[in-house]
């Protein structure tokens, strides 16, 4: 179950993540990195933007696509983060459990919405990516299915942690 679910990771190469956990202040603590109005940048350079819920749809709005003529509903990620310089936008969805619930369900649902954020994206040729992160809840034995099914359909996971290298990030060592 650890393909592609990879644990703990190494703190100066990614972002380790807590419950409640919020990406951008996970990338204002590496060193390099600074965040502005979503703008995030390494070294005084822009590298990525993040869009959280409904601020995904102000940037397709800036770019003049209306997603309703796209998607029959809007799909409010947790995280988006769009990498300049692979042109890739990365659905982050932050899944923590301590006990069994409605979240089970949900990872069932990354095929779906990877398909719609990439249909969303198409106009603007964005590359779309989708991962979760998942607390330690998910290394149970019943949940190998789920996570095989995540990496069957493209989708990721890593538990607690996501590395910068993944996502085309620059790495401080």
């Amino acid at each position: 179950m650890i393909n592609n679910g990879k644990g703990g990771g190494n703190t100066i190469t990614g972002l380790n993540f807590e419950k409640e956990t919020d990406i951008l202040e996970l990338l204002r603590s590496k060193k390099g990195y600074t965040v502005k109005d979503g703008i995030i940048y390494y070294n005084e350079k822009e590298v990525a933007k993040s869009f959280k819920k409904n601020a995904l749809y102000k940037f397709l709005e800036s770019k003049k696509v209306d997603y309703k003529k796209i998607l029959s509903k809007k799909l409010l990620p947790d995280e988006a983060i769009y990498v300049i310089i692979n042109n890739t936008l990365f659905i982050i969805e932050v899944k923590f459990q301590k006990v069994a619930g409605s979240v089970d369900e949900k990872l069932q649902t990354c095929d779906f919405k990877r398909k719609q954020y990439a249909k969303l994206m198409a106009p603007l040729n964005i590359e779309v990516e989708y991962i979760y992160i998942l607390s330690d809840w998910f290394r149970h034995a019943s949940y190998k299915d789920v996570c095989d099914y995540i990496i069957s359909v493209g989708c990721q996971y890593y538990f607690k942690y996501l590395p910068l290298q993944k996502l085309g990030l620059p790495v401080h060592l």
